[in-house]
């Protein structure tokens, strides 16, 4: 079966990365709960709240190894007789400094929905390799596909090309602005942009909240306004 009705990709939280944010060595990990799942400009869940999580280990050389989980429905929401309503990721990658300002980090990520499907149906579990370059606030990130796109047929060498700004003001605040370009290959898959901004607040206890706006250059597709709150460990 082939998802080319409706692009909705997934996501994994590895974003871009600012120098500043390399950490030391160790386990560290993170909860959300959001009122909506939105990556690369569509919804996961059909606009309804979404739990995470995710753990991840950085060994002093700057490998890193990872997992992260979300409940979903755009599977199910495609095809009644999918029962997928979990999103289950995994990546490993090295992340390090060029210079005092400027760092890197490259790395391959699986996607994985587990789950049952009716015979025929395209398997949405995609590989992607990933490579990512940061400057202070600015960063910039290349996805590339190793197999089909999330379920799309001959998909496989799709790209996504995006660039970000994280800006952090006033101790606990910050500003997230972004814009992505999602290139398709093959017959059934329509090439989008996407954009967003955002605005967080760190709080006590390692919990953070933010809110974020969403949109898409595709004819039927809408904005999105999701708030999440975070737990970090």
């Amino acid at each position: 079966m082939s998802l080319r009705p409706l692009f909705l990709g997934c996501l994994l939280g590895i974003g871009l990365m600012s120098a500043d944010a390399v950490q030391a060595a160790g386990l560290s990990g993170s909860l959300t709960l959001t009122s909506d799942y939105v990556f690369r400009g569509y919804t996961q869940t059909d606009k309804k709240p979404a739990l995470q999580g995710g753990i991840e280990y950085e060994a002093e050389s700057g490998f890193y190894v990872g997992t992260w989980g979300s409940s979903i429905s755009w599977l199910s929401d495609s095809d009644p007789d999918v029962s997928s309503q979990l999103e289950l990721d995994g990546y490993i990658g090295y992340r390090n400094q060029l210079s005092d300002t400027i760092s890197f980090d490259v790395g391959a990520l699986y996607y994985g929905y587990p789950g049952s499907y009716p015979s025929g149906f395209n398997d949405a579990d995609t590989v992607e390799l990933y490579a990512g370059l940061s400057a202070g606030i600015f960063g910039v990130k290349y996805s590339y596909a190793a197999t089909d796109l999330f379920g799309i047929e001959d998909s496989d060498g799709s790209s996504y090309l995006e660039a970000g700004i994280d800006y952090g003001f006033a101790d606990t605040w910050s500003l997230g602005l972004h814009v992505g370009k999602q290139f398709i290959s093959g017959d059934f898959g329509e090439d989008y942009m996407d954009w967003s901004a955002s605005i967080g607040k760190s709080l006590s206890n390692d919990f953070d909240i933010g809110v974020t706006f969403t949109d898409v250059d595709v004819d039927g597709g809408d904005s999105r306004l999701f708030v999440a709150i975070t737990k970090s460990f």
